[in-house]
């Protein structure tokens, strides 16, 4: 098999090696992988941010086929079409496990962090953690939906906004864009995306923005204060500690902040500010099986539509130096196939 993984210095570049495909193990099952998203945690583990990983398998948004399953399995067959997604498996008998809070199991495993990802053209999966893609859902859009779409989506749900209530979209890249869709067209909320490019906040607008607002051009949180009277939430997928601090401010009394991006810095919170207004500041680890399936099931039925472009699998390092730069709208997705470049 090809897969894309961590070069062996960590420092943030990646590459493309030929690898051999073990023997399943019970509970487990091959699947032939189709698309793979590339996501902003993906530079973070190329660069070593999170503890090194030389020679790690990539990917966690991985979309394919099972193509074999172990002897005991009775979760999937051949043939399903599942995911690959950053709950990788976790131990399944733990108070988090077993209170619907399974991405904060202290023994969870991730792909393309702890696991072996779905960057490659076939991934071994733990069966029981493979949520099935619905029919009627493009694979490449499912891609995103494993992890953009399903971290937002989560995050939305966290923040508790009520429909015709007031939500601010911190960063409107590809988590962002995908958190205006599910906060407009699911939940029914009004949305303001705050971000510094332009053309991420004209998508934004397409998308379903009611309010796109550039920091750098005017102060987000006393725009939205003067607007709307402040958000009732606030979901910051920004990977800036100002997108933090603008949130806290740009909410109303009993408003509540959903982090979700990750800075290395800290954030600046007033206590008074929190105490006399009630300020909430939650954090959302990407979503469950279940949040993940309701998840795709809604882009099955069109609500939300992520914006993918496909990329071939040697193309992978000139991806992590695009995304490094800033340069990239909506997501990359790679398709193991292909070896063209064009937008879905």
């Amino acid at each position: 098999m090809r897969a894309v993984v961590v070069n062996q210095a960590v420092e943030g570049d990646v590459e493309v090696v030929e690898r051999d495909i073990r023997e399943l193990e019970a509970g487990e099952a091959l699947v032939e992988v189709e698309y793979c998203g590339v996501c902003h945690t993906d530079l973070h583990v190329a660069a070593g941010d999170y503890g090194e990983k030389p020679g790690r398998v990539l990917g966690h948004e991985g979309i394919g086929k099972v193509s074999k399953v172990a002897d005991d399995v009775k979760s999937l067959k051949v043939g399903d079409r599942v995911s690959i997604a950053w709950l990788f498996e976790s131990c399944g008998s733990c108070e988090y496990c077993n209170t619907g809070r399974e991405t904060l199991c202290r023994t969870v495993l991730n792909a393309g962090y702890t696991a072996d990802g779905g960057m490659a053209t076939h991934c071994i999966v733990t069966a029981d953690y493979a949520v099935k893609v619905p029919d009627g859902l493009d694979p490449a859009q499912a891609s995103s939906i494993t992890c953009a779409g399903v971290t937002t989506y989560k995050g939305v749900k966290v923040s508790n906004v009520r429909p015709g209530q007031w939500i601010a979209v911190y960063g409107a890249g590809g988590l962002g864009n995908l958190g205006v869709q599910y906060a407009k067209k699911v939940f029914g909320a009004h949305v303001i995306a705050i971000d510094i490019n332009d053309d991420k906040l004209e998508f934004a607008k397409e998308s379903g923005a009611d309010l796109v607002i550039n920091p750098q051009k005017e102060d987000a949180a006393k725009v939205i204060q003067e607007k709307v009277g402040g958000a009732h939430a606030a979901i910051v997928t920004a990977v800036s500690a100002a997108a933090f601090n603008s949130a806290v401010d740009a909410v109303r009394a009993g408003g509540r902040v959903v982090a979700i991006g990750l800075p290395p810095e800290s954030m600046d919170l007033s206590i008074p500010r929190l105490v006399l207004d009630g300020i909430e500041v939650v954090g959302s680890l990407v979503g469950t099986r279940q949040d993940l399936a309701e998840a795709f099931q809604f882009g099955a039925e069109g609500l939300v539509v992520p914006k993918v472009q496909l990329r071939n699998l040697d193309e992978a390092p000139a991806i992590f130096q695009e995304m490094r730069e800033g340069k990239i709208t909506g997501r990359m997705v790679i398709d193991m196939k292909c070896a063209c470049g064009h937008e879905h």
